[in-house]
């Protein structure tokens, strides 16, 4: 088995070419990433899925996915059912804390029963960011509240309940997002608040999860800490707030490296990448050329990096033996014909 390298790849179909399959033979990514160009049918994805694993020979290999809910949802009926929002969680957590938190945890678990049926071991969420009014729509409903308490609950119940499914959760977008007044797929936004307000407000959730396995950066400049970098390639950001004041030593990947956001060449996206902190750099549209690029300035995975991914695994080694139908029974108490 080859070492594997630090980034996450996507493909670009729903079955992989045979330059993808022997690039990934000879770069071997640590994992994949699933959007929903990838998904067809059942058995399609299925195959998607083991072809991927079976190129870098590794049967444990990561595969993610963003299943949030909402207008984030890569798989869709008959695949999966439409679940609400997280904003619509924090609706129901308003009126009742406890039936908020339940909600989040069942809708979570439901998610984990979904994924891993076609294979997929990692959700992209939960969605740490606390947005603030006339923030950019990018994050809007995808939030569970505006202010952290309600982010805090709900997040922490949606993390248990893939860990409990056996799927790997990732909270994003650290340190937050919710102060955005751009979407970083098309730019880079600038957050000015001074760094009371961000402890106060955007970092609160972060830090009182700070013991989950991964977590995703944001494309975003805090001029407060660095004016002149964004989170994802800024050691100043990564090493003074998310592993210091944040206090996260679990596995740190980048958003999406083909989000305009990020500027340069793929090769020196990636290299800023790592050089401040980040364990593992994600590339998501499957443009060869763009991984390839990738690629070509990405490390292998070792020493604490390679340690907080062998750590991150274990957290879902241990799946509940919870029962589909009572868990979808139950979820469809809070919100009807859902589940």
């Amino acid at each position: 088995m080859t070492e594997s390298k630090s980034m996450i790849l996507g493909c670009a179909g729903k079955s992989l070419t045979r330059e993808e399959i022997n690039f990934y033979r000879n770069e071997c990514p640590w994992g994949f990433i699933l959007f929903a160009r990838n998904i067809g049918e059942t058995e399609q994805i299925r195959d998607l899925v083991a072809a991927m694993r079976d190129c870098i020979e590794r049967p444990d290999a990561p595969v993610f996915i963003d299943q949030e809910g909402g207008r984030v949802q890569r798989l869709r009926p008959p695949l999966a059912p439409n679940y609400p929002a997280g904003g619509a969680l924090g609706a129901l957590w308003r009126n009742d804390h406890d039936a908020g938190n339940r909600a989040a945890w069942l809708m979570a678990r439901l998610h984990a029963f979904d994924l891993l049926r076609y294979g997929i071991t990692a959700d992209c969420l939960p969605v740490l960011d606390v947005p603030i009014e006339g923030a950019s729509d990018v994050i809007g409903a995808r939030a569970y509240g505006k202010e952290p308490r309600s982010v805090i609950e709900l997040g922490r119940a949606a993390a248990e309940g893939l860990m409990s499914g056996g799927v790997l959760p990732v909270m994003k977008h650290i340190p937050g997002h919710g102060r955005a007044f751009a979407d970083t797929h098309f730019e880079l936004p600038t957050v000015d608040a001074s760094m009371s307000d961000l402890q106060r407000h955007d970092f609160a959730p972060f830090r009182e999860l700070n013991h989950l396995p991964m977590a995703m950066t944001a494309h975003v400049v805090y001029s407060a800490i660095d004016p002149k970098n964004p989170a994802t390639t800024s050691g100043k950001v990564i090493d003074e707030i998310i592993r210091g004041e944040i206090g996260f030593d679990g596995l740190l990947m980048s958003d999406d490296t083909s989000m305009k956001a990020l500027s340069g060449d793929f090769p020196t996206k990636a290299a800023a990448i790592l050089a401040a902190g980040c364990d593992l750099v994600l590339h998501c549209n499957g443009v060869f050329e763009e991984m390839a690029g990738i690629a070509a300035r990405t490390t292998g995975l070792e020493g604490t990096s390679l340690q907080r991914a062998q750590r991150a695994l274990t957290y879902i080694k241990n799946r509940d033996r919870a029962d589909e139908a009572e868990i979808r029974a139950e979820f469809a108490t809070y919100f009807d014909g859902v589940a």
